[in-house]
């Protein structure tokens, strides 16, 4: 247990009265800051690796067979830092992000790739923006057009932190899921995507935690577009959709019944003190209802 829990994020404070690149009231604040937005974690990693060059990357280059909950929790809290930091610890992790990624170099066949390649950048975000709104509408809250639009559009300073180019980012909300729907129907899952695919969902655990596991292999397999759930082969049926739905009304209804702190990140309540240090958690509430 303790090599799951070990690497955990613990965000730093950082300076007092630096909103970071959203700040209280945003819709990047409201969304990323949930924890049950992080159940559609495993979705956005698994349509990463649909593109075979991306799956050949993170074989290639990642430690997941080795620590994934290490990984895990690194990825984590660079997302939840630019999302949460002050704009120095943005800077930091995007500076840190980019010298890794520019090590990530190789081949497949004929192909190059590379971590820095404009073209995956952008795939990367997409099913990161993307998952974000399934699983927090699907678990947390529906959200309105306008409330999308505006998650949509704040996440392009996301994007650009993690040196995706500007000009490549769909302009609005429509663009992006035209998008998103075209570069779907183009992936093919290799060999080495359903491999890893296996890894991600089935990693090795302690034995109390393998009822969480199979939660999250359902979870996943469930939120998946229906084309990408074929293709890794994963198993889906009215019964197991049925059960998801149960899943996620069940945690809607709890999530409006306890407290507020115990449902975001401690990045969330990093963020709320460093910004009202008198107020500490009652910010957070504000900020994310």
């Amino acid at each position: 247990m303790r090599d799951v829990v070990e690497g955990f994020p613990r965000p730093v404070l950082g300076r007092p009265g630096d909103a970071g690149l959203f700040g209280p009231g945003s819709m990047v604040w409201r969304v990323n800051g949930e924890v049950l937005t992080a159940l559609g974690g495993g979705r956005a990693l698994l349509m990463q690796i649909a593109h075979p060059l991306v799956a050949a990357g993170v074989a290639d280059h990642s430690d997941f067979e080795a620590n994934a909950f290490a990984r895990l929790w690194r990825t984590l809290d660079a997302a939840l830092t630019v999302a949460f930091g002050d704009r120095e610890q943005v800077s930091a992790v995007s500076r840190r992000v980019a010298a890794i990624h520019g090590r990530v170099t190789g081949r497949r066949g004929d192909r190059a790739y590379g971590a820095l390649d404009p073209e995956l950048l952008l795939w990367v975000h997409a099913t990161l923006v993307d998952s974000a709104l399934v699983a927090y509408e699907r678990f947390v809250a529906p959200l309105s057009g306008a409330e999308r639009e505006r998650y949509y559009q704040e996440m392009k300073a996301f994007a650009e932190a993690f040196s995706v180019p500007a000009e490549m980012l769909p302009h609005r909300l429509a663009d992006f899921d035209r998008y998103l729907d075209e570069a779907v129907a183009r992936l093919e899952v290799s060999g080495e995507a359903r491999r890893l695919a296996g890894e991600i969902l089935r990693p090795p655990v302690p034995r109390l935690l393998l009822p969480a596991r199979e939660a999250f292999a359902l979870v996943t397999a469930g939120l998946l577009p229906g084309r990408l759930r074929a293709a890794y082969g994963l198993a889906w049926s009215p019964a197991r959709e049925a059960g998801l739905e149960a899943a996620a009304t069940l945690l809607r209804r709890v999530g409006r019944r306890l407290p507020r702190q115990a449902l975001v990140w401690p990045h969330v309540r990093a963020a709320s003190a460093r910004l009202a240090p008198d107020r500490g958690v009652v910010r957070v509430r504000n900020s994310v209802e």
